[in-house]
């Protein structure tokens, strides 16, 4: 009996993304660059036309046939002057377009894995391995980074921790009469709601704080955090 198959699909890197692209671009480049130069006229193809004019009509010996070729000779190597210069400016904005491709790459990669990422961090919530309260100085310390609370957000903080630790959701009525003390016939939905409003703009980053705290559709809020990492002094 055969066993079961399993294929592993492989995701290309953003390093060999960026190398592909890199590659792909100077490759259509110097393609880009060979066709044109090579269909570019020639320097000196003035002068040899010019050149060859007179050796076919040998009626043009006089003094002004001679100064008119003399002109045309001139005018020749302007002509080749200019050509040159044109082929210096084709080139160095060949090397300039180069550049900006590969920038643009670059960027775009970087902003596909900065989304990729953020998805990512939206799927699976913050990352948290530990989380302290300490009530005496009303600090809160997530993971390395400390943040200073009012009595309020600490209270509120403190009641989602507590649930957090027995598994359950509280809604915004729940959290304002565990903070309060009411009965929950005395208290409103929109107060919790304010409360939790309150400590995410107090732990300051917008993202951090809406991932840290969850809200279950219909159920309430519960912090996004294991159990085990929770400790309150």
């Amino acid at each position: 009996m055969q066993g079961p198959i399993s294929s592993v699909s492989k995701i290309t890197s953003p390093g060999q993304v960026i190398v592909i692209g890199v590659i792909a671009i100077v490759l259509v480049l110097i393609a880009t660059a060979l066709v044109l130069f090579m269909n570019l006229p020639d320097a000196n193809a003035f002068n040899a036309r010019v050149e060859q004019i007179f050796i076919e009509n040998d009626a043009l010996t006089g003094e002004g046939d001679i100064r008119l070729l003399e002109i045309l000779a001139q005018s020749g190597t302007a002509f080749s002057d200019t050509l040159a210069s044109y082929r210096f400016i084709i080139f160095v904005l060949m090397i300039f377009a180069s550049a900006l491709l590969i920038a643009t790459l670059v960027f775009v990669v970087f902003l596909v894995t900065l989304s990729r990422r953020m998805s990512q961090i939206e799927k699976t919530g913050i990352q948290i391995s530990s989380l302290i309260l300490s009530r005496e100085e009303r600090l809160v310390q997530i993971n390395d980074m400390e943040f200073k609370l009012t009595a309020a957000a600490l209270e509120t903080l403190s009641v989602l921790a507590e649930a957090r630790l027995d598994d359950d959701i509280l809604s915004g009525l729940e959290i304002e009469a565990m903070i309060t003390g009411k009965p929950e016939v005395e208290c409103d939905e929109a107060s919790g709601a304010t409360r939790i409003k309150r400590l995410r703009d107090h732990l300051g980053n917008q993202m951090m704080s809406e991932l840290l705290i969850k809200n279950i559709a219909r159920k309430g809020y519960m912090l996004a955090v294991e159990p085990g990492a929770i400790k309150m002094e």
